[in-house]
């Protein structure tokens, strides 16, 4: 129901770590019971490692009918360790079984636009027929300043209501060109879900959730439309909230 929104505290990431897994494969047996394969968009950062690390500790794990994009990609090569791909490709992607044509990437050999082009293309192939691509599951993550993907505070982009993904050459985050997921696709979405850590998200998480004077900022514009959305966060993250959350062994399930 667009609007429901779960806020899930663990202890420490050790535990959100799992519980995160237990939410991909949750859904990713929901969506391929349904339609036959799962589709997951994916984020850099923190999220990298936690998410590869669980994955994979995961027995039996199958991602042979999963279908891998990008929330946003910075537009670097695949070897530089700004690549959001590059490493997924190392940590998660080289180690179970997923078919290239599992995995849609950017090519950075291409100018900034014309790689959002492309990449849009590739994501309308993937989702024919749909005005915005439905992904089963994002997975987001949200920076200091509450961007989301490479949505930044007042930044045009985040009235962007046409493209499916968009080119940004501004970022003020390095490295500046990038290509990003646009609201209404994040809103598109059946299941998003924000990951945010540690005692420094404090204070920006409590804006978000708790509302702030001013445009809402970009996390908080993060709605979808006919989807659930959560926010997993540890006790260090959470310290600032007085909004009533979650906890993990209470008898919710995610």
């Amino acid at each position: 129901m667009a609007g429901c929104r779960r806020v899930v505290a663990f202890p420490s990431s050790a535990e959100l770590g799992p519980a995160l897994a237990l939410l991909v494969t949750s859904r990713a047996e929901k969506a391929i019971s349904s339609r036959g394969r799962f589709t997951l968009g994916l984020s850099g950062g923190s999220l990298v490692s936690m998410l590869s690390k669980e994955l994979l500790a995961l027995p039996q794990l199958d991602c042979s009918k999963w279908l891998f994009a990008f929330c946003d990609e910075r537009l670097v090569p695949f070897d530089d360790s700004e690549s959001t791909y590059g490493l997924y490709k190392n940590q998660l992607f080289s180690k179970v079984n997923i078919p290239d044509c599992g995995i849609l990437a950017i090519d950075p050999s291409l100018p900034v636009g014309e790689c959002a082009e492309d990449y849009c293309t590739k994501l309308r192939n993937a989702f024919p027929g749909e005005a915005f691509p439905v992904f089963d599951l994002l997975l987001l993550g949200m920076g200091p300043d509450g961007h989301t993907c490479s949505l930044f505070p007042d930044h045009p982009l985040l009235e962007e209501t046409e493209k499916i993904v968009a080119p940004i050459s501004d970022s003020p985050k390095p490295p500046p060109q990038r290509v990003t997921m646009t609201f209404p696709t994040v809103n598109s979405a059946r299941c998003v879900a924000f990951v945010s850590t540690g005692g420094s998200k404090a204070p920006i998480l409590k804006e978000v959730l708790e509302g702030r004077d001013g445009p809402a900022l970009p996390a908080a514009r993060v709605v979808p439309q006919n989807g659930e959305l959560f926010w997993l966060v540890d006790d260090p993250a959470a310290a600032s909230l007085t909004l009533q959350v979650e906890r993990p062994g209470s008898g919710a399930k995610l």
